[in-house]
């Protein structure tokens, strides 16, 4: 990001330093001892630089992320003093930011509930109390995935050194997991007090840091670098994922996006038709749409179809496209999507060693208005198979 911000090369430099001295020996007691007068004239930006260097040097993130919490122990002071952009207040980043002092408030809701418990963890009452509270703190993850996928796609198209993201994200996981071990251990009555108040001072630790470190180096530089027009459609779809606490005042205004040479806009995205196409044949499913006049309209072509299809069979109607003794069902199918008594029907059958997944869905319009059905078959043998867990991380 060093062409849109004013992080300075020395400065860079000296801040590389003292990260490789914490890496290499824990600590930077010597670095802060020589360095008292560099010390103060950091600025926010330079860290934003700083973090993504040290990512592209392929550092371990979880080394990573220790040391961003002694770095910015170190100069916090001046961080925190320097010279703010403020965000409006029912901007995306002022929204975000009002839900950053919502998650305080719970935060110093559930300390003197904590300190409570600890005293006495077997005291029932004070164990559903507390966990209520982890409960409503746990809304506020929500927060964290409006970053992960309204915020943070943008930065990443507008800055080159956007790579400290990757700490920020893993650490909003850290976040995610302990409190839900929190919650898991309160539910079932069966806590390990020593890692569970380990759980909840990193939850304490880590949620205040990632605030500070939001609304002290993250925003004032996105507020400097990132258009006004982007930040208002980030408004709008983090409403659609839904703020934790506070929701922004919004219109029901969708935002127009250009499209020429042949894209459509899809809402979640721009692509033309031969992508489009693409995604549908990709999908490991039959997809056959009817519309509302009950005429066959389109039908995907997969590797393996399971049920055959031509296109002789688009503008058919849609019974003549089944036997005669099972058209009848179709029909009542249809009818009730079409008078909204249903809205999906779901079948399975045995087929020459396949097991198949039979599904009709109703499709309507914004205002509810029927526009016709999808029938998606899928062969499931595999899945039915599966057991345990096989995470991304397994792969």
């Amino acid at each position: 990001m060093s062409e849109f911000t004013k992080t300075n090369e020395k400065r860079l430099a000296k801040l590389k330093e003292v990260s490789k001295q914490i890496l290499e020996t824990g600590n930077a007691h010597s670095f802060i001892l020589a360095n008292k007068e560099f010390i103060q004239t950091v600025i926010p930006d330079d860290f934003i630089a700083l973090f993504d260097t040290l990512v592209k040097e392929e550092y371990p993130v979880e080394n990573l992320k220790k040391l961003a919490s002694k770095v910015l122990n170190i100069f916090h002071i001046p961080i925190e003093a320097y010279p703010r952009i403020e965000p409006v207040a029912d901007s995306f980043l002022g929204v975000l930011e009002q839900n950053n002092r919502e998650m305080v408030l719970v935060l110093d809701e559930i300390r003197p509930v904590f300190k409570a418990f600890v005293k006495d963890p077997a005291n029932d009452t004070m164990q559903t109390k507390l966990l209520n509270k982890f409960r409503k703190l746990e809304v506020f993850v929500k927060h964290y995935t409006i970053k992960e996928n309204v915020l943070f796609p943008i930065i990443e198209k507008a800055w080159p050194d956007y790579r400290c993201l990757q700490i920020m994200w893993s650490i909003h996981d850290d976040i995610r997991s302990n409190i839900k071990f929190v919650i898991g251990q309160l539910e079932s009555g069966a806590i390990d007090i020593k890692t569970f108040n380990r759980c909840v001072g990193d939850i304490f630790f880590n949620m205040m840091a990632i605030k500070f470190r939001e609304e002290h180096i993250l925003f004032p530089v996105i507020l400097s670098t990132i258009k006004k027009e982007e930040l208002e459609i980030m408004n709008q779809l983090g409403f659609e994922i839904g703020y934790p606490y506070i929701q922004p005042r919004t219109t029901n205004k969708e935002e127009q996006v250009s499209v020429s040479d042949g894209f459509i806009n899809l809402g979640t995205g721009i692509l033309n038709a031969e992508q489009i196409k693409l995604i549908f044949n990709h999908l490991p499913v039959d997809i056959t749409y009817v519309d509302e006049h009950n005429k066959v309209q389109y039908f995907s072509t997969p590797p393996k179809r399971i049920f055959p299809r031509t296109v002789a069979i688009i503008g058919r109607e849609v019974k003549n496209c089944h036997p005669p003794e099972s058209v009848h069902v179709v029909e009542k199918i249809v009818e009730s999507f079409k008078s909204g008594e249903k809205e999906q029907a779901s079948f399975w059958i045995k087929m020459k060693g396949d097991f198949i997944l039979i599904q009709y869905f109703a499709v309507r319009d914004k205002s509810g208005k029927y526009k016709g059905v999808i029938e998606v078959s899928q062969e499931i043998s595999d899945i039915k198979a599966l057991e345990g867990e096989k995470r991304l991380l397994d792969w």
